[in-house]
């Protein structure tokens, strides 16, 4: 199940269910940057699944000083529209201890959203990853190392392993700088910037949703 659109809060997460596996996208004031990741999710998920209700996989989002309530910036809107994913009826919420515990992987925007993440407890920090850093993992995870995602419940189970297979590497694969596991804010900037981002954000998110479904882009 992909989780309906605005607050994206419905039913039991980590630790409780082995229905569901929850995806929680975090940034900053979560009208920018989390709002993309969490709607192009669940539209590449959507591009290889076929039915968006496939799978279990739960996709949401939140903001370290969220706009609670506030929607997603016009700009965000338009790069989402870009994508062919859908912007409406997104709803900004504030990251809140439920979030973190229901959340079975965490991706954030930069390294310092990943240490407040973790700083929250709650067991956090063996499913708190930036974005590019799990990006950068998942590419070293040998597919066939994982659950079988067309088995039942294989799907859920499959992106279980892949988080652990992911913590256990995190030690050993290092960013090659600073930099490379930062997706900056785009608040306030022109378009152009916006739509940099969302495609930084689009290609950090292809290899994800691969290793989580089994399943290539159609592009």
């Amino acid at each position: 199940m992909i989780a309906p659109q605005g607050r994206g809060i419905a039913g039991p997460g980590t630790g409780t269910s082995t229905e569901t596996f929850r995806i929680l996208h975090v940034s900053t004031g979560n009208v920018c940057r989390s709002p993309i990741t969490e709607r192009l999710t669940r539209h590449a998920l959507a591009d290889r699944l076929g039915d968006p209700a496939a799978g279990g996989l739960v996709v949401e989002s939140a903001g370290t000083w969220g706009h609670e309530g506030a929607p997603m910036e016009a700009h965000a809107a338009t790069v989402l529209a870009d994508f062919g994913a859908d912007p409406g009826g997104f709803i900004g919420r504030e990251l809140l201890d439920e979030h973190v515990i229901r959340a079975d992987l965490v991706l954030t925007a930069t390294r310092d959203h990943r240490a407040q993440v973790i700083s929250m407890g709650h067991s956090a920090g063996l499913r708190t990853f930036t974005l590019k850093e799990f990006t950068r993992l998942v590419r070293a995870i040998d597919p066939a190392t994982l659950p079988d995602p067309r088995e039942a419940g294989g799907m859920v189970r499959r992106a279980r392993a892949l988080v652990q297979a992911a913590a256990a590497l995190r030690g050993w694969l290092l960013a090659p700088n600073a930099e490379a596991d930062e997706v900056h804010d785009p608040y306030g900037a022109p378009i152009t910037f916006f739509r940099s981002i969302g495609a930084e954000i689009d290609q950090a998110l292809d290899p994800v949703v691969t290793a989580l479904t089994g399943v290539a882009s159609r592009d």
